[in-house]
């Protein structure tokens, strides 16, 4: 079965690293806790990790930084998003024609299903002849006429209905715009003004993330995040609540900074405070927000990334979880089991080099 776009640029990514690395598949799966020929299956694009603290494991001990740990999150996410899609036929996705050559150059450059503004607006039908509904190239003076003025009528009479809006996907609700029809879902994978939106709402509750209107995985972190503390239901998705409460601006995710993460972390791990630190860093940058999706529907939270089992096992919440001091407490208590980080098997490089960091 061949790999999709998605999971061939993931799997390009994989090889960049493992490349510029300099070491063999053996070696740095015995630095990253997973088996040589994993390794070399992800990196072939044969197969997608279904955790993705594998992939963070192979990036670390690779050197990645976290620009690029962040940008192979969001690859892997595309791709595992692919793994039970089956492969697109050619009666699916036909080959650009002479004329256009525009699907080949989409799947050239990376473009996924959402991404559809670099298109043709005319495209051929799925025998990949021209479509039988092209409207003629030139239409008589009469024709064209009438066909503006029905157009007009037709608009006018919408605007004019019971119920009707002229302003529908754009003016929604008092220009609210994630109330338009436009905006009905806002998921992972979308890009658009939808998700620009959403992004824009986000900032103003404080919240950090980048406003580029595509929805990946630092959008859903964000989003989930503040779900969480809006006290909703983390759906994945900005459904009707999460709209209501975004535009509402009453949640606020301001938080730690990461200087405050790293200090309290030294002070409550007095026994190994350089490892710690790098722990933390390497499970979640040192931001108290973030959330990890794993493709078992549970997720890991906060500072240390603590899992839901493990939360529930510490009597804690994910909103307890976002809160810094809880967290880096529970990872204490975690930690104090067996007086080691057993709890990260996927920080394995941040153990090794045990290098206290700011």
């Amino acid at each position: 079965m061949a790999a999709s776009p998605r999971t061939e640029k993931f799997a390009a990514c994989l090889r960049m690293l493992k490349d510029r690395s300099g070491r063999g598949y053996d070696r740095l799966g015995k630095e990253a806790g997973v088996s040589g020929s994993s390794l070399h299956r992800y990196c072939s694009g044969l197969s997608v990790p279904t955790d993705y603290r594998v992939v963070h494991a192979f990036a670390k001990v690779c050197g990645a930084s976290a620009e690029e740990l962040r940008e192979l999150h969001r690859l892997w996410a595309l791709a595992d998003a692919d793994r039970d899609v089956p492969d697109a036929t050619a009666e699916e996705t036909p080959e650009a024609t002479p004329q256009t050559g525009e699907p080949a150059a989409a799947v050239e450059a990376g473009l996924g299903p959402d991404d559809d503004s670099a298109l043709p607006q005319l495209t051929p039908d799925r025998a990949g002849k021209p479509s039988r509904y092209r409207i003629p190239e030139k239409l008589s003076s009469r024709f064209a006429i009438l066909a503006a003025v029905v157009a007009v009528v037709l608009v006018a009479g919408f605007v004019w209905l019971p119920g009707g809006n002229s302003a529908d996907d754009s003016t929604a609700d008092g220009g609210q715009l994630l109330y338009s029809r436009a905006c009905e879902t806002v998921s992972m994978g979308q890009h658009d003004a939808c998700v620009r939106e959403v992004q824009n709402l986000l900032a103003r509750a404080k919240g950090k993330l980048a406003i580029d209107g595509d929805f990946g995985p630092e959008t859903l972190r964000r989003v989930t995040a503040f779900q969480v503390l809006a006290g909703l239901p983390a759906t994945n998705v900005v459904d009707d609540a999460t709209k209501k409460a975004l535009y509402a601006q009453k949640v606020r995710m301001t938080t730690w900074s990461p200087a405050k993460v790293a200090e309290r972390v030294r002070e409550v791990f007095v026994e190994d405070p350089g490892t710690a630190v790098a722990v933390a860093r390497c499970a979640s940058f040192l931001d108290p927000l973030y959330v990890l999706p794993n493709t078992n529907g549970s997720r890991n939270w906060g500072v240390f990334q603590i899992s839901d089992r493990r939360l529930s096992e510490l009597g804690g919440t994910p909103l307890r979880a976002f809160d810094p001091e809880w967290n880096i407490k529970a990872a204490h208590r975690l930690w104090s089991a067996k007086h080691d980080f057993h709890d990260w098997p996927s920080c394995e490089a941040a153990l090794k080099s045990n290098t206290p960091t700011s």
